[in-house]
């Protein structure tokens, strides 16, 4: 298993962009490979200094996310990956999660990574659950994704706010009338809030 991430290292390190080349890699050793043993390799390749090594790993626990211990580690430690294309698989991984488990049920788990002390974990999931009236559940109960979205406009995370006010825009080519009337209760006078607003608004007070 150790000459296999060497060999991944050697070739994913050429790749300075993009994630198809992992992710197919990954798709495949999972369907391979039994349960246990990709588990292991992906735990072995996350250790990897090769941040694309890293990535492919990840998504690996996308697939093994039904596993709780597994999605722990995703909330708690992958989220301190100093690597934004490793974070970028991260929301990957966690919508993987969701669609497995199916929307709805995930829920308890979507507002346990919302309420994460790292703002990783909380872009994770609004980042790669957008546009999240395109997901089942949120689809019909579009209200049920505002909710939870736009109470993070406050958020301490620049990053983070950028994430709610794109989610939100996005929304809101479906369902203006609610977001306008979500942005109606906002307190302007507060710079950061505003930020989020301007993103939010932009097809609303076009």
């Amino acid at each position: 298993m150790n000459k296999y991430i060497k060999n991944l290292e050697q070739k994913f390190f050429l790749i300075k962009s993009g994630f198809k080349e992992e992710e197919k890699r990954a798709v495949d050793d999972y369907k391979s490979n039994d349960k246990e043993y990709v588990k292991r390799l992906a735990f072995l390749s996350y250790e990897s200094k090769v941040y694309q090594v890293r990535m492919y790993g990840v998504f690996l626990f996308g697939y093994l996310s039904d596993d709780s211990d597994i999605l722990t580690f995703m909330r708690d430690e992958v989220s301190k990956d100093d690597n934004w294309r490793v974070q970028e698989v991260l929301a990957k991984a966690f919508d993987e999660y969701c669609k497995n488990t199916g929307y709805e049920s995930a829920i308890p788990v979507i507002d346990e990574w919302l309420r994460s002390d790292n703002p990783n974990t909380r872009r994770a999931v609004i980042e790669r659950l957008r546009i999240w009236t395109s997901r089942p559940h949120f689809k019909v109960n579009p209200q049920e994704a505002i909710k939870r979205i736009a109470p993070l406009k406050e958020d301490t995370s620049e990053y983070v706010r950028k994430s709610v006010g794109n989610a939100l825009r996005d929304i809101s080519r479906k369902f203006p009338e609610l977001i306008k009337e979500e942005l109606k209760t906002w307190k302007l006078e507060n710079k950061e809030i505003k930020q989020v607003y301007k993103l939010a608004s932009k097809f609303v007070l076009e």
